[in-house]
This record gives C-alpha cells, structure tokens and sequence, in this order.
C-alpha cells in the first residue's frame, strides 16, 4: 500500500493500531469471565464437552494476556 507524500506512513514494527491492540486485550478479559461463566454452567450440568470448551477459553485468553503483559505484542 502506498500512502500519499506528506501523509503519515504506517510504523512496519508496529503494523496494528493501539486501538486494535486494546480490543484485542478486552477481547481476552471477556473470554475469561465467559469461559468462567462456561465452565461453571458445563460442571453444573455434567457437559463434558462444554467444561473441555470454556477450559480452552480460558488458557488461550490467560496465554494471550500473559503475553501481552510480557510485552511480545
């Protein structure tokens, strides 16, 4: 893509905006407490599946947020 001389030119080390990077961050914060509200429901009901689901939720969201707090994004 090729901008316009005189318009700002998009940063290569930092290709997203914050605004991206801070959906992404809420986006993890939600899928912990749902995964939460998941798992709660699936052990409720005996769902195995369901418990499996929200467990992987979980991870994904506490990996990905550990990451970020690292500072790898």
């Amino acid at each position: 893509m090729r901008y316009r001389e005189g318009q700002p030119s998009g940063n290569p080390d930092y290709p997203y905006s914050e605004g991206m990077h801070a959906m992404l961050s809420v986006s993890m914060v939600l899928g912990l407490i749902i995964g939460g509200l998941l798992l709660y429901l699936g052990k409720r009901g005996n769902i195995m599946w369901l418990r499996w689901w929200s467990g992987g939720l979980i991870s994904a969201s506490i990996v990905y947020l550990a990451a970020d707090f690292a500072g790898f994004f």
